[in-house]
C-alpha cells in the first residue's frame, strides 16, 4: 500500500515560516496563513515537510486508493507561492477574474506575492473552497 508522504505532523509551523530566506516572501506566508486562519477558522498545520495545511478532509478514489489532506493549504517555493484549493475554485474564471496577477494548476494558484492579489478576492476563494470540499468529502 502506498504511504502519503503529506500528512499532518507536529512540526512548528512558525519555525517553518521564520526559516524562509527571503524577506518578503516570508512576511507574504506569514500574512497568508493568519488570512487563511481568519477566514475558515483552522489553525495552521504542517503537513509533511513544506506545506502549511488548515483543516482536515479524507478522500477515497474509485481506484481505492485514499488518504487525508488539508482542505487549504499553502508551499513558499523557490519560485512562487503555491496555494492549494478545490480544483473547481481554482478553475472557475468568475471567481478568478479579478483576483490579480497569479497562474494556476489544476487544483492550484501559483502566486508571486500577495501585492500581485485581490486579498478580498482571495477570501472569497478560500471560502468556497472549504464549502466545496465540505460538499464532496468526509470532513475530520
Amino acid at each position: 500500500m502506498y504511504d502519503l508522504k503529506t500528512k499532518p505532523t507536529d512540526s512548528s509551523v512558525t519555525a517553518f515560516l521564520d526559516s524562509i530566506a527571503d524577506e518578503t516572501k516570508r512576511n507574504d506566508c506569514y500574512k497568508m496563513a493568519e488570512i487563511i486562519q481568519e477566514v475558515t477558522g483552522y489553525e495552521a498545520k504542517m503537513w509533511g515537510t513544506a506545506i502549511i495545511g488548515f483543516g482536515q478532509y479524507h478522500y477515497k478514489y474509485d481506484s481505492g486508493h485514499e488518504g487525508d489532506m488539508c482542505m487549504v493549504g499553502f508551499s513558499p517555493r523557490k519560485a512562487n507561492i503555491t496555494v492549494y484549493l478545490f480544483a473547481y475554485v481554482v478553475q472557475n474564471e468568475s471567481l478568478t477574474k479579478d483576483l490579480g496577477k497569479f497562474k494556476t494548476g489544476k487544483g492550484c494558484l501559483y502566486i508571486n506575492k500577495l501585492s500581485d492579489i485581490n486579498l478580498d478576492v482571495f477570501k472569497t476563494m478560500v471560502v468556497k473552497s472549504i464549502e466545496k470540499t465540505k460538499e464532496h468529502y468526509q470532513v475530520a
